[in-house]
C-alpha cells in the first residue's frame, strides 16, 4: 500500500508542477505559489478536522519544519519552471528530494532490502539522466543552465519536507501537515516581501487554475505522508521523487519540449526502479 500511495503522490506532484509552471509563465511565480499554497493549507486544515489526532510537541515541530522545506521548495520550483525549461528544473528538484531522505533515513537506521537498494540505485541515476538530458536540450536551445540553481534549491527544500513528514507518527493525524502547509504559506509570503516580488492580481480563470495547483499539491503531500507511515521514508521519498516523469511527459506533449535518448533512458530506469522497489 505504501508503494501505491507514494506513486500516486508522484503523479499528483507531477501534475501540480506542470500546471504551476504554466501559470508561472503568465503571472508572477510568487502569485501562483501564494494562491496555490493558500488553497492547499485550507484544504488540509479542513481534512485534519475529520481525522482523530493526538498531537505532541515533536509532531508540531516536525510539521513546522516540513512547512519551511515546502515553502522554500515551492518558491524556487515555480520560479524555475516559469523562467527555465521544465525538463531541467523538475528533475533537478526531484534529485535533491530523493537524495536527502535516503541519506537521512540510512543515518537514522533504516535498512532497505537488497532489491529495494537496487531500485533506489536505479532511481537516483534515472532522475539525474533526465535532468542532464534536459540541460543538454536547454543548451541546444540557447538557454544553458536555465533553471539549474532553482531546481537544486527546490530539491533541498523538498528533501526537508519529506524527511520531516516521515518523522510524524500516525496518531498525530493530519494536523502536523496542516501546520506545515500554513508555515509554508508564511514562508512564501515573507520571501515575497524580502525580495519585493511582484504580486499581481489574476482573473477568475487564473485563480481557479492556481487553486487546482494547490489542490494537487496538497493531495500529493497527504499521499506522501500516508506512504511514509507504511513504508521506509527512504523508499517512499525516492518513489515520490519520480514525479518529473509526468511533468516531462506533459511538457513534451503540450509544450513540444524535446525528449532525447538520454532522457528516455532515464525514464526507463525510473520504471525499472518502481518494479524493483515493489518486488520485496
Amino acid at each position: 500500500m505504501g508503494i501505491t500511495l507514494a506513486l500516486a503522490a508522484a503523479l499528483a506532484y507531477g501534475l501540480s508542477d506542470f500546471l504551476g509552471g504554466l501559470l508561472s509563465r503568465r503571472i508572477s511565480p510568487w502569485t501562483v505559489a501564494l494562491l496555490a499554497q493558500f488553497v492547499g493549507a485550507a484544504t488540509v486544515s479542513v481534512a485534519a478536522t475529520t481525522v482523530p489526532a493526538n498531537l505532541s510537541t515533536p509532531d508540531v515541530v516536525w510539521g513546522a519544519a516540513s512547512g519551511i522545506g515546502s515553502g522554500m521548495g515551492t518558491v524556487f520550483l515555480y520560479r524555475g519552471l516559469g523562467g527555465g525549461q521544465m525538463n531541467v528544473v523538475a528533475p533537478l528538484s526531484a534529485l535533491g528530494a530523493a537524495v536527502v531522505p535516503v541519506v537521512v533515513g540510512v543515518a537514522l537506521g533504516e535498512r532497505p532490502a537488497v532489491l529495494t537498494w537496487i531500485g533506489i540505485g536505479c532511481a537516483l541515476p534515472a532522475i539525474w539522466l533526465v535532468s542532464r538530458a534536459g540541460t543538454e536540450v536547454a543548451t541546444q536551445a540557447g538557454r544553458p543552465g536555465a533553471g539549474v540553481r532553482d531546481g537544486l534549491l527546490a530539491g533541498a527544500g523538498f528533501g526537508l519536507l519529506f524527511v520531516a513528514l516521515g518523522q510524524v507518527p500516525e496518531e498525530a493525524g493530519l494536523w502536523p501537515l496542516a501546520i506545515g502547509q500554513t508555515v509554508a504559506l508564511i514562508v512564501i509570503a515573507v520571501g515575497a516581501r524580502i525580495v519585493t516580488a511582484p504580486i499581481r492580481s489574476a482573473g477568475p480563470r487564473l485563480l481557479a487554475a492556481a487553486g487546482a495547483v494547490g489542490l494537487c499539491a496538497a493531495a500529493a503531500t497527504v499521499l506522501y505522508q500516508l506512504a511514509a507511515r507504511s513504508q521506509l521514508v527512504s523508499v517512499a521519498a525516492v518513489l515520490t521523487s519520480l514525479y518529473p516523469a509526468l511533468t516531462v511527459a506533459l511538457a513534451a506533449v503540450f509544450l513540444s519540449e524535446r525528449m532525447n535518448r538520454t532522457q528516455a533512458c532515464g525514464l526507463g530506469l525510473a520504471a525499472a526502479a518502481v518494479v524493483l522497489v515493489a518486488l520485496p
